[in-house]
């Protein structure tokens, strides 16, 4: 069998934790700034974690998963 390979752009924006959950940033935070409040780009800053039901997409990117 073929190695599995790393999706490039996954390995950058995802980080997995030391209790194996995979933390993610929020969107909607590049552009068209001035519309949205500063309460909502504050709330924007702060890091998530991958849904339960995206985690095996995410950890199968990541190589995570044989």
């Amino acid at each position: 069998m073929p190695k599995v390979k790393t999706h490039s752009r996954a390995k950058k924006t995802f980080k997995v934790t030391g209790t194996g959950k995979i933390r993610r940033y929020k969107a909607f935070k590049s552009h068209l700034l001035t519309k949205k409040s500063k309460t909502r780009k504050r709330h924007l800053r702060q890091a998530a974690f991958v849904h339960t039901a995206n985690m095996n997409l995410v950890k199968r990117m990541l190589g995570l998963r044989g």
